[in-house]
């Protein structure tokens, strides 16, 4: 069960810090502890639609070369047991997400209600599929700021937006190649994609991504003047790794290694390394 609940998918639910971390609040006292029981209800109610969608899928990933291995897939785990397993994981995150703050308890609800609706029809929809999984993303950005709460810039949302796209295109464009000829009977949105649509909607994804963050970063820098009366270049400066950090991501799409976009964050070093020194200026940003 555990297993079934894919616990590597839980580092997608990093992004419920994101805006107490952008706001320079996530190392006080209560809002540290308000977005950690954020992230762990998330981690519930995602894996709830973890185990709703392997249910659902379970046909269609015994013809996958990596998801017949899933339990629910491989017979480990009934379907009945997945789905009551599921309904329990939605239900309970959902309402304790309510006794933290209702709405955070409604960002969960549509986070699940978004994701249902992925699992039993979206999914067969192209393009869709694409956004409904990136705007599952959205909404653990948007979940850390209403546990606090904070408020989030239309920048910070648009970042997160085509970051998200990006991530989801580029798992496609890999199950595409990945697959072959076989793609359809897996995921039959596949076939409806070709290899330059989706390589279009990497290079538009990629592109907002870098050009929002850029003006996410020159905003705070005026704010960091205004507001804290210090220079805010480290904002500036953090455009730099934000930057390689997509173009080493896309390199790595192109090269067929974008299914599994959780695997490449922990085990790639370029990518942690950048990862790092943005946190280091960031932060250096924001509490300099």
């Amino acid at each position: 069960m555990l297993r079934a609940a894919r616990p590597k998918q839980w580092t997608k639910n990093v992004l419920v810090f994101a805006a107490p971390g952008a706001a320079g609040v996530l190392f006080h006292g209560r809002p540290l502890w308000h977005a950690l029981v954020a992230f762990a209800l998330f981690c519930a109610v995602s894996s709830g639609t973890y185990l709703l969608n392997d249910a659902m899928d379970a046909p269609a990933d015994r013809q996958h070369p990596v998801k017949r291995h899933r339990p629910v897939a491989a017979g480990l785990i009934s379907v009945p047991t997945a789905v009551v397993l599921a309904g329990v994981l939605l239900a309970a995150g959902t309402a304790l997400g309510g006794v933290l703050r209702p709405q955070l308890a409604l960002v969960l609800g549509i986070y699940a209600v978004l994701q249902i609706a992925y699992s039993t029809y979206l999914k067969h929809l192209p393009i869709y599929d694409l956004t409904c999984v990136a705007g599952g993303f959205l909404l653990r950005a948007i979940a850390g700021a209403v546990a606090i709460p904070v408020a989030v810039s239309e920048w910070f949302l648009i970042v997160t937006t085509f970051g998200s796209l990006l991530m989801v295109t580029g798992k496609r464009l890999a199950e595409h190649a990945e697959l072959g000829e076989g793609r359809g009977g897996h995921r039959a949105t596949l076939d409806a994609y070709t290899i330059s649509f989706l390589r279009i909607v990497v290079a538009v994804s990629a592109t907002g991504a870098v050009v929002g963050y850029a003006l996410w970063a020159f905003g705070l820098d005026a704010a960091a003047v205004a507001i804290h009366h210090h220079d805010g270049i480290f904002f500036q400066l953090s455009i730099v790794p934000v930057l390689l950090a997509l173009l080493h991501f896309t390199l790595l799409i192109e090269q067929g290694r974008g299914a599994r976009p959780e695997e490449l964050v922990l085990g790639d070093r370029q990518l942690q390394l950048l990862g790092a020194v943005w946190v280091v200026l960031f932060a250096l940003g924001v509490y300099g």
